[in-house]
């Protein structure tokens, strides 16, 4: 008795590889549960920790900083990074800011430790600026073995003055203002 030729290309592939009896939908399934999870990690985080920015590291978050902040000024709430990965307690955290105008701005209170896999900067100051519309990017650095560093590119834009209106609307304001009183 012989079998339709059919049949026994069915045989041919079956014994060939193994990963040909698996359903193609089964081996995209894990890399969608994964997503899920990792979005389902975000939102979890987020709850408790406020705003989170992805970094340049996939295991690595951070607290959202304001896009213009003043020089040497608090900021409004305390900066945190997560880790993602296992990190040991007592792990120290440092930051650093810098841009093609000033490659190490300076920074205060920019070392902090990893407590639970979040590392809190209380009072994170920017004191050196950021020069005339240009932004910091920030570079974490865990100092895990192998270190870990991650970057958070156009962070935060840091002046004298900090965030103000632009000239063209202030200059307008003023002047029909004293316009107003000397009529």
């Amino acid at each position: 008795m012989h079998l339709p030729q059919s049949s026994q290309c069915q045989n041919q592939q079956n014994t060939s590889s193994p990963l040909t009896n698996v359903d193609q939908n089964t081996i995209k399934m894990p890399t969608s549960q994964i997503t899920d999870m990792y979005s389902n990690l975000h939102e979890m985080l987020q709850e408790y920790h406020g705003e989170l920015v992805q970094t340049g590291s996939p295991a690595v978050l951070c607290s959202a900083l304001p896009n213009h902040w003043r020089s040497n000024k608090s900021l409004p709430c305390a900066f945190k990074v997560v880790a993602l990965d296992d990190v040991q307690d007592g792990t120290i955290v440092t930051i650093r800011a810098g841009n093609d105008e000033n490659y190490c701005g300076e920074l205060r209170n920019c070392t902090a430790v990893m407590k639970n896999q979040v590392a809190k900067f209380n009072d994170l100051r920017f004191v050196g600026r950021s020069g005339r519309g240009k932004s910091f990017s920030i570079t974490i650095t865990i100092s895990t073995y192998p270190c870990q560093i991650a970057t958070y590119t156009k962070a935060i834009k840091v002046t004298v003055d900090g965030p103000r209106e632009p000239r063209s609307k202030q200059s307008k304001f003023i002047f029909s203002v004293l316009f107003f009183f000397f009529v």
